[in-house]
């Protein structure tokens, strides 16, 4: 059976119309006679949103019970029963009631698409799981309900629902959005003009990433070589040279000119080197173009010209930017350069910008100097010169009336040997000076035009001209051959000196480094394989590239085992001998970074395993101190009483027996306080939320503290919160006893609440000493005590429990300085119908 396909509504924030949008494509449909039904739709009694649903064939919901509340949920089995052309499921991120089939909403789509179905939802950018952090960032709320970014990457279709924050501020105000109630507190918190424009930016550049991605994926597959000019890209070509810097600026400002434009670096190291790149200018570049918001590449490519091209077809570039030469005029005999050749052969796909800069004209060094790989050019102009040319020589001595001897003519044809050798290398020049013996012997050694010769001095002098001619060829040739290794191995010193500076850096993406492999050598794709034993299957620990993942060494063009149990493989074009050393770095550099993930991740759980060490140990010296305190004072207060030597008053006996209740509640509360830290560390805290009102539970947390050492102000207009009750008293009861505890005695504790957005707020304020900034979150780590705490303060557990229990629930509980001295604690609960639960419904008016 065929997987169903899953297209997303994405918006930026509640209210931008993605659960309208959805509606209207699912009636689109049924008019086209597709079989759609509503599996679920939220449309919390937005008028012109449940309008919409008349007309679409809804699946019962399930109802479900827990704890005491019936809830509903999407019936997974009733649509797959039903099983629809179209199902439409709203709030993808959405957790499940417990007893549910999943745990989460995402879940049951997957089971929808696995058995043929499609699926229309939707989805808003703060609920996706990789970008929780920065959404609280912006916002200063965390998501607690999110969805991978895998599920909706990898959605067949995305579509973002976009709205302007004015014009969602004006849906909010008109009451579109939330009932009149909460507008007010909505505009001044999460729906203010710079969230709103800041998760606008945030989800155009998601979606702009994912249009990206599909695009390169779908050039890949049809092989498409062509720029196609959707989106601004300037690639800068570096040589090393002091001019780089200026040109990473002007292609960060040519990208400043359209919208998402992009900027990267790329630095070409062939085997004859594009300059003397100074390793130390490079990296002063790359820094440059990371901090403008670039991406520096290191490349290797025979052929500058060609490869910088190669590389910016292959990102679909639409701009190339490269520096005036900075070659001398008479140095332009050897070639136009790599900019005028770049420029001719970049056709009309590629606009290239050549940039003037004060490096111009001062001089780069002699193309023989720099040594190379001969090209094919070379190689025809060293033939040329050692067969033609002396040919050419002798036409042009003999038609000279006056002879110029036989020794000038010997220097001549050397001449042309040399040459040879400089353009052609070895053979070349061997064919020169074995043709240049025998015209010398022909034309210009008596007897002329015959193969042989009269003087047994013109013996000498042609067999000397010989051996010289072989000799300087040998020489040259070595000395191209040893510069050409020379600058071979200075390009592959480049590319470990940024490998090592990788390691340095404390790089550990994977695919970050199995990226830089495939730009490095130019290939299609490449993946890390591994496998447990020789008879095992190999499975790949990650793969980049466009092509279809390499699942065993034997398919990849090139291997590179590491070890006896993985291998780095290659697909794109066979490498040869001499770059295998390069990409054994590589290979060996991304096994470590595979262990460090690794290792990582154990750190991580031992870590774990320390601190649940840590909370034991500390438990022990807990039990062995706190708890001896009170129980010492109850053994001796029951001692006294018991004791036959003393006659005991009826004040007396009432203060003993007081002790001993004192004593008994200190060491209750401590035992309470320390199996709730163990129900937190295991993880065995299951809240049962519930709606409830805060006016029925706050002044029951209040019964542990003293008479008038609290002022209670509760609202009745307050919405509801969902919580646990039992929870949320305990949590509250640790917080006003916490700042009892450090508040002056004349002065009483102010416990209050209010409504702010989807969320509420009760705060907790004392005038006590308050704590410096570095240990507000100290405070909430189990058995801690800011300060000089008095004897049998507690073992410090009362904060970590209640911000255990706070968090449990789905809340926040933080530290803030009191102005005018103090600390408050800030406690932050959902409200009944938080923002996350709220779909983005719209009325036909507003969606205009």
């Amino acid at each position: 059976m065929a997987r169903g396909k899953l297209r997303i509504y994405l918006g930026a924030a509640p209210g931008v119309g993605k659960t309208y949008a959805m509606l209207s494509e699912a009636h689109r449909r049924v008019e086209r006679g597709t079989d759609c039904v509503v599996a679920f739709v939220e449309h919390h009694e937005r008028p012109r949103t449940e309008v919409m649903l008349h007309g679409l064939e809804q699946i019962p919901r399930r109802e479900l019970e827990h704890r005491g509340g019936t809830f509903t949920e999407m019936d997974v089995d009733a649509v797959l029963a039903r099983h629809p052309q179209v199902a439409l499921v709203d709030e993808l991120a959405h957790t499940n009631v417990p007893g549910s089939r999943h745990a989460k909403r995402w879940q049951d789509v997957e089971l929808l698409l696995s058995a043929g179905i499609d699926v229309i939802s939707t989805v808003n950018i703060q609920h996706l799981e990789s970008l929780g952090d920065v959404v609280e960032s912006i916002t200063g709320v965390r998501q607690r309900e999110t969805v991978p970014d895998e599920v909706v990457r990898h959605a067949d279709q995305i579509e973002l629902v976009d709205m302007s924050p004015q014009a969602l501020r004006r849906r909010m105000a008109h009451g579109n959005i939330y009932k009149p109630d909460k507008i007010d507190a909505s505009l001044s918190n999460y729906f203010r003009i710079g969230n709103l424009t800041a998760l606008r930016e945030l989800a155009l550049l998601w979606v702009a990433d994912r249009v990206d991605e599909y695009l390169q994926q779908y050039r890949g597959e049809h092989n498409i070589k062509s720029t196609w000019q959707a989106r601004e890209r300037i690639v800068v070509g570096l040589t090393g040279g002091p001019e780089g810097r200026t040109l990473i600026r002007r292609g960060a400002r040519l990208a400043e000119k359209g919208a998402g434009g992009e900027v990267l670096a790329v630095y070409i190291a062939r085997s004859d080197g594009l300059t003397n790149a100074s390793p130390k200018e490079l990296a002063l570049q790359r820094t440059l173009v990371e901090d403008l918001g670039g991406t520096f590449h290191h490349v290797i490519g025979d052929d500058v010209p060609s490869s910088l091209l190669e590389f910016a077809r292959g990102v679909n570039a639409t701009q190339i930017v490269l520096g005036s030469s900075r070659r001398k005029a008479w140095q332009y005999v050897f070639g136009p350069g790599v900019g005028a050749t770049v420029a001719r052969e970049s056709g009309p796909d590629l606009d290239v910008h050549i940039v003037t800069h004060d490096a111009v004209g001062k001089g780069r060094g002699l193309p023989v100097a720099r040594g190379a790989r001969l090209g094919t050019s070379r190689i025809i102009a060293g033939w040329l010169t050692g067969v033609v040319a002396p040919v050419l020589l002798s036409l042009l001595l003999t038609s000279i009336p006056t002879d110029v001897g036989l020794a000038n003519d010997m220097l001549l044809f050397l001449s042309l040997t040399i040459a040879a050798a400089l353009l052609g290398g070895l053979l070349p020049a061997l064919a020169s000076a074995a043709l240049g013996s025998l015209l010398l012997n022909y034309y210009f050694a008596a007897p002329v035009h015959r193969f042989t010769i009269a003087d047994p001095k013109n013996i000498v002098a042609i067999v000397v001209f010989v051996g010289v001619a072989v000799a300087v060829a040998s020489v040259v040739d070595l000395a191209a051959r040893r510069t050409h290794q020379a600058a071979r191995l200075r390009a592959e010193s480049e590319i470990l000196s940024f490998l090592a500076g990788s390691v340095l850096r404390g790089e550990t993406s994977l695919d970050a480094l199995l990226e830089r492999v495939r730009e490095t050598f130019n290939m299609e794709s490449v993946a890390l394989l591994e496998r447990q034993s020789d008879l095992d299957p190999w499975t790949r620990a990650g793969s980049v590239g466009t092509s279809s993942p390499i699942e065993r060494p034997e398919d990849a063009d090139v291997d590179m085992p590491v070890g006896d149990h993985m291998a780095l493989a290659l697909t794109g074009r066979v490498l040869p001998a001499e770059d295998r050393r390069v990409l054994a770095a590589f290979a060996a550099q991304a096994a470590v970074v595979l262990d460090r993930r690794r290792l990582m991740d154990e750190a991580e759980q031992a870590r774990a395993l320390a601190e649940g060490n840590r909370i034991r140990t500390a438990l022990l010296a807990a039990v062995s101190h706190d708890l001896r305190t009170p129980l010492a004072g109850i053994k001796a207060a029951v001692t006294s009483l018991r004791s036959d030597d003393v006659e005991w008053s009826e004040e007396d006996q009432a203060e003993l027996l007081a002790g001993i209740e004192d004593g008994a509640d200190r060491l209750d509360h401590l035992v309470g306080n320390l199996l709730d830290m163990s129900r937190l560390q295991t993880g065995t805290v299951t809240p049962l939320i519930r709606e409830v009102d805060l006016d029925e539970v706050v002044p029951m947390a209040l019964g542990g503290v003293p008479e008038g050492s609290a002022d209670l102000d509760i609202p009745e207009t307050l919405p509801m919160v969902s919580v646990d009750k039992g929870l949320l008293e305990r949590a509250v009861a640790n917080i006003v006893e916490n700042a009892v505890k450090y508040s002056p005695d004349a002065t009483p504790v102010r416990v209050s609440a209010s409504a702010i957005g989807d969320r509420v707020e009760i705060r907790v304020v004392d005038r006590g000493p308050g704590i410096p900034d570095e240990a507000k979150e100290r405070v909430f780590e189990p058995f801690q005590r800011y300060g000089d705490a008095p004897r049998g303060a507690g073992v410090g557990l009362g904060l970590a429990v209640a911000r255990g229990f706070t968090e449990s629930m789905g809340g926040t509980l933080s530290a803030e300085d009191t102005p005018g001295g103090g600390l408050t604690m800030v406690l932050t609960l959902r409200a009944a119908r938080t923002a996350e639960q709220v779909p983005a419904g719209l009325d036909a008016s507003a969606a205009s």
